[in-house]
């Protein structure tokens, strides 16, 4: 990235609306402001004023912000225009500015020099994005929380204890002949089993942030007729799928998101396994296992009272099966869950809506979720690798812990721990990491 160059793009949404805002970051803000607003403008101060063409004609009246470099999110001078929201004056408002000296921003590339410029880590610079595609409350909250720094305190103070402690064993190593001890056996065996506790807690934390931020995927199968497609609609609240009395209606997976404790949920519609010489029948059959092969829940349904009809399939070994008795209500039945060793089954009605709060809770227990904690921060998967890895050299560090003469190779294992919790704050990264993570940014963020 060229970071002489000064860079611009709409900061809203694309489409009409009561205000837009252009933002512009780069050393050439003083020169394009001075082209654009023609006024001189004070530090963090706002200015209602025109807004003007190279030429010279007028294109929108609002208000304008000027941020000082380093006192500005992206660390350098900033604008910030805000005028009326319609696309076509944003569009020429962005065209004077370029021809003003500056040139369109990549997507996320405005966070990617607060990055670069000192001003977040690149878990901060993560949540960014995390809250503005958050699908639930919950989610927003704990993206808030990584953006707060919450998450980023955490593996700083892992790392700030592994430096420490190699502190020490590099001393070791160092004076060997001299008669100081830097180390006690009891104390680094101590101090590594410390570590691995506190790890796996940032992890568990980790892994609630991840399901939060990223869902989970429901796929409800069984033969048909059984009431798959009502069970869509009353999850999702509103007439999602067709319902009829006809097996086969549905020929094609139906995709819904819902939101179960916060968690958002994919829930996928697919057609009635069975027998069929219709091709398109046929080919809805095939795109319904594939459906079922990359899901975290299977809804296995079928009738009430149909146990010989019971729904058995070739489930993927990662996802979690609960089945689904239907239509609890043509045998006045009460809706309740029954469990036997790893066999979950709830009986229900999807058309009255009963027991639908015991499959929503059965499916928040299938995935682990946990009642929302103060320590929960939003994650990707790639902090999940990393933390992943850095307690796998934990281990290792541990095991040598039992043979202390082996010292350069429990400081290799700590070192190895510490690098792979700084891919996760950035302190150790590479460029094509960088490209990677902002690039599925919006563009003016």
């Amino acid at each position: 990235m060229n970071q002489v160059d000064t860079i611009v793009a709409a900061a809203t949404p694309a489409g009409r609306g009561g205000v837009a805002i252009v933002r512009v970051s780069g050393p050439a803000v003083a020169t394009i402001a001075q082209q654009i607003i023609k006024k001189k403008l004070r530090v963090r101060e706002a200015t209602f004023t025109d807004f003007y063409a190279i030429e010279g004609e007028i294109l929108d009246q609002g208000i304008a912000l000027y941020f000082a470099a380093p006192h500005s999110f992206t660390g350098e001078d900033v604008l910030e225009l805000q005028g009326h929201g319609s696309p076509a004056v944003v569009a020429a408002l962005i065209e004077a500015i370029m021809m003003a000296g500056a040139r369109p921003a990549r997507a996320g590339e405005f966070s990617e020099r607060a990055f670069l410029n000192g001003k977040m880590d690149l878990v901060q610079a993560e949540a960014v994005a995390d809250l503005i595609d958050a699908a639930s409350r919950t989610a927003a909250r704990y993206a808030m929380r990584s953006l707060q720094g919450v998450f980023s305190e955490k593996i700083h103070e892992v790392v700030n204890a592994l430096i420490q402690l190699r502190t020490f064993i590099e001393a070791e190593i160092d004076f060997s002949d001299e008669e100081i001890d830097f180390l006690q056996g009891s104390h680094v065996i101590t101090r590594v089993s410390e570590l691995q506790q506190q790890l796996q807690t940032i992890i568990a934390n980790a892994q609630q942030g991840h399901l939060l931020r990223e869902g989970i995927t429901v796929v409800l199968t069984g033969a048909p007729n059984v009431g798959k497609s009502s069970l869509l609609n009353r999850l999702s609240g509103r007439e999602s799928a067709i319902v009829t009395d006809i097996p086969g209606t549905t020929r094609d997976v139906l995709r819904e998101m819902i939101n179960i404790k916060g968690m958002p949920v994919h829930v996928i519609d697919t057609a009635g396994l069975r027998e069929s010489h219709d091709p398109i029948e046929q080919e809805g059959i095939r795109r319904a296992y594939q459906a079922i092969a990359h899901a975290d829940v299977v809804l296995a349904m079928q009738l009430a009272g149909a146990s010989n009809q019971a729904v058995h399939g070739d489930w993927p070994a990662t996802a979690t099966v609960i089945y689904v008795e239907n239509k609890i209500d043509l045998l006045a039945s009460v809706p309740h869950v029954k469990k036997n060793q790893d066999t979950i089954v709830i009986a229900l009605s999807a058309r009255t809506g009963e027991g639908i709060d015991l499959l929503k809770t059965e499916i928040a227990r299938a995935v682990h979720l946990q009642p929302a904690g103060e320590g929960i921060f939003s994650a990707r998967r790639r902090h999940l690798d990393a933390l992943a890895r850095a307690a796998e050299f934990l281990q290792a560090a541990a095991a040598q812990t039992r043979q202390l003469h082996a010292l350069d190779l429990l400081a290799e294992e700590l070192r190895l721990a510490q690098h792979a919790l700084g891919e996760i704050t950035g302190e150790v990264t590479s460029d094509d990491l960088l490209g990677e993570i902002f690039s599925s940014f919006c563009i003016g963020k």
